[in-house]
């Protein structure tokens, strides 16, 4: 039984507690008669470390991108339809889409405990930083969902990356990383393309190839599917993962073919 199966069955044993478990138990509604003060382990299932880990990163990425949406004072369509498409792309069935928009809902709310659930967030991932990076990425992403980033948007990520352990400039390569990303999937043209796989990968057009592979071979390693679902990342995400590898597997080969010719 995966994650969810031990959440919606019963089996929290209320382990998780905290401001996560607190949303996450409201998000998951009429699933408990009793509420979140019912919920008992008492089928004998527990969740184990990686499935509590899954369980948080759900909660915390659906929260916090309803939280990012309503930080500029609106919710636009374009960021609703980002968390759509997130949510498309993990495949979730009905109660599954339920309980996500529940979380992105109590994100939106006024006086949303952001820096509460974040240190919860930090202390359950521990140092799975590659983790750290993807509900990082996802988020950014939702940010960027409208065309815009506003400068109250960047700063309140710029306050959430802090928090979760980022400096400044490992913000500012990330933030870059990820805008590149989203032109490499827009551009037609070869020479604005070939621009956007540089700043994908984190490089320039100057950097020695010798380096272009290590930045290539090091965000593969970061994104790894396989790797981000042993260390938190709920099966549902894999999706996710695996086109982000695919985008920067695509961006090192255009790189490389053109290096080449």
């Amino acid at each position: 039984m995966n994650w969810w199966g031990k959440v919606v069955g019963g089996a929290f044993g209320f382990m998780m507690g905290g401001p996560v478990g607190a949303i996450l138990g409201a998000a998951l509604g009429n699933y408990f008669d009793d509420g979140l003060g019912g919920i008992r382990s008492n089928d004998g299932l527990d969740l184990g470390q990686t499935e509590r880990v899954q369980s948080v990163f759900f909660t915390t990425v659906f929260a916090v991108m309803g939280y990012i949406a309503k930080s500029d004072g609106r919710v636009t369509r374009d960021e609703i339809a980002m968390a759509e498409r997130v949510m498309q792309q993990m495949q979730l069935n009905a109660d599954q889409r339920k309980v996500a928009i529940n979380l992105f809902n109590q994100g939106k709310q006024t006086g949303f405990p952001v820096q509460d659930v974040l240190t919860q967030f930090r202390r359950e991932v521990q140092r799975r930083t590659n983790l750290v990076q993807m509900f990082l990425e996802i988020i950014i992403t939702t940010a960027l969902a409208d065309g815009s980033l506003h400068a109250n948007e960047r700063k309140i990520l710029e306050d959430l990356a802090r928090q979760l352990g980022l400096s400044q400039t490992q913000f500012t390569e990330l933030l870059s990383r990820i805008t590149g990303q989203a032109r490499f999937a827009e551009q037609e043209s070869l020479a604005d393309r070939l621009q956007a796989a540089y700043k994908l990968l984190g490089v320039t057009s100057s950097t020695d190839m010798d380096e272009v592979k290590k930045a290539y071979r090091k965000q593969m390693n970061q994104h790894h599917p396989d790797k981000l679902v042993a260390k938190g990342l709920p099966e549902e995400m894999i999706d996710i993962a695996t086109k982000k590898a695919q985008d920067i597997k695509a961006a090192y080969e255009l790189i490389k073919s053109q290096r080449a010719g």
